[in-house]
C-alpha cells in the first residue's frame, strides 16, 4: 500500500524488452537506499517488486498484464518517473490509500497554468468516471490528488507549484498518457451496494 506522496523522481536507466514482459532499472538514490529484494515500490503509480538493487538503483520485472494496462511500455531510457516506497503502518497517511494497481490510462487533454496553480484536465474512459466525485481522491502517475470537477469524459485537478516541481506532472504536456488509479473505497462501495 502507498499514500500517493511522491518521495523522489527517478529516471529509467535501462529497459530490457522481452516482448510480453520487461525488466527495467531505475536510478533512485533515495528510494533505493534501503531497498530489499521483494520490496514494493510505486513507479508512476504502478506497484512493482524489487528483483535486484544497488546503492542508488533498483530493478523490477514487468509482466504482460502491467504492460497492457499502464503507460509503462511508452517510457524509455532517461524518462523521469514518480517513486514512492510502500507505506509504513506506523506513519502518517499524507495522501490517501493507494494500492499501486492501475485501473486505466488517461490522456492529458488540457493544461491551464495560473499564477499560483495549474489546472490539468484529464480524459479517461467512461467506466472510470463512475468512481470519481468532486473533492474525492484520485491517483495520477502515483500522485495523490483531489478532484476539482468530473464529468463523463474525465476530470480536472488543480496542482500547486510544489506538486509540479516535485513530480513528473510538472513536465507533462497535452497528449501525454498517465496512469490512473481510482479510489479503492469507491470500488468496494459499488460492489457492496450492487449485492
Amino acid at each position: 500500500m502507498f499514500t500517493g506522496i511522491v518521495e523522489e523522481t527517478g529516471s529509467i536507466e535501462t529497459v530490457l524488452d522481452h516482448g510480453d514482459s520487461m525488466r527495467i532499472r531505475i536510478a533512485a538514490p533515495t528510494v533505493a537506499s534501503d531497498a530489499t529484494h521483494g520490496a514494493s515500490i510505486s513507479v508512476n503509480g504502478i506497484c512493482l517488486t524489487v528483483t535486484d538493487h544497488g546503492e542508488d538503483w533498483f530493478e523490477a520485472d514487468v509482466m504482460r498484464e502491467t504492460l497492457e494496462r499502464t503507460s509503462l511500455r511508452s517510457l524509455g531510457v532517461g524518462k523521469p518517473v514518480n517513486l514512492e516506497r510502500a507505506a509504513r503502518v506506523n506513519g502518517r497517511l499524507g495522501g490517501h490509500i493507494v494500492q499501486g494497481h492501475v485501473d486505466g490510462i488517461g490522456t492529458i487533454a488540457e493544461i491551464k497554468p495560473d499564477e499560483r496553480w495549474t489546472i490539468i484536465r484529464i480524459a479517461v474512459p467512461r467506466d472510470l468516471t463512475r468512481y470519481m466525485v468532486e473533492k474525492g481522491s484520485i491517483t495520477v502517475d502515483g500522485v495523490s490528488l483531489t478532484i476539482v470537477s468530473v464529468n463523463d469524459e474525465g476530470f480536472t485537478v488543480s496542482l500547486i507549484p510544489t506538486t509540479l516541481a516535485d513530480t513528473t506532472l510538472g513536465v507533462r504536456a497535452v497528449g501525454d498518457v498517465v496512469n490512473i488509479e481510482v479510489d479503492v473505497l469507491a470500488k468496494y462501495v459499488e460492489k457492496l451496494v450492487s449485492r
